[in-house]
C-alpha cells in the first residue's frame, strides 16, 4: 500500500534525522514517501495575508493529491484514535489496495480547501505541537502501527 505524507516546510534539520530514520523502518512495510511542498513566509497578524497564505499553501497541497487517494489531515480538530486504532485502519486501507495521503500543514495550519479535500481529520494529541515535531510523531505512529498489523513487538 502506497503511503505519501505531504508536509509544508522542509524538516529542520535536529528532527531529520529521526524523522529518516522511521521512513527507513517503514520501507519494510510499505511503500513510503515523503513530499515536502514550499511555505509561504508568516504573514504577521493580517486576516487577509494569512488566508492567501493558507490557500497558496493549501494549493501546493491539493496539487500533490490524486483524485484516488484516501487524505487524513492532520488537524487539532480531529479525531483522536488510540494506536490500535490507526492500525486497523491503515490495514483495511491496505486490503483494499488503497494509496493514501496524510496531510501536515504549515505553523497557520490547513486551508478550507484541503480540510474539505480530506476523507478523514486525525489528530494527535489535545495538546498543540509544532508542525516540524507531528510529522516525526506521525511516522512513528505508522511505524507502531505496522508493527501491531504484523504481531511484532513494540515497546508499549
Amino acid at each position: 500500500m502506497p503511503i505519501q505524507i505531504i508536509a509544508v516546510g522542509k524538516q529542520r534539520e535536529h528532527l531529520l534525522k529521526l524523522a529518516k530514520e522511521y521512513e527507513r523502518r517503514l520501507s519494510r512495510y510499505c511503500r513510503l514517501s515523503v513530499v515536502e511542498v514550499q511555505d509561504e513566509k508568516d504573514p504577521g497578524d493580517a486576516a487577509a495575508l494569512v488566508q492567501r497564505t493558507l490557500e497558496t499553501e493549501g494549493q501546493r497541497i491539493l496539487d500533490r493529491i490524486r483524485p484516488q487517494d484516501i487524505v487524513v489531515a492532520l488537524c487539532i480538530e480531529g479525531s483522536q484514535w488510540h494506536s490500535e486504532e490507526l492500525s486497523q485502519r491503515i490495514r483495511t486501507w491496505h486490503d483494499e489496495s488503497a494509496s493514501v495521503c496524510f496531510i501536515i500543514g504549515g505553523s497557520l495550519g490547513l486551508s478550507q480547501g484541503v480540510l474539505q479535500r480530506a476523507n478523514l481529520k486525525l489528530s494527535l494529541s489535545r495538546m498543540t505541537f509544532p508542525h516540524q515535531l507531528a510529522r516525526v510523531m506521525l511516522l512513528e505512529q505508522l511505524y507502531r502501527a505496522y508493527k501491531i498489523i504484523s504481531g511484532e513487538r513494540y515497546h508499549k
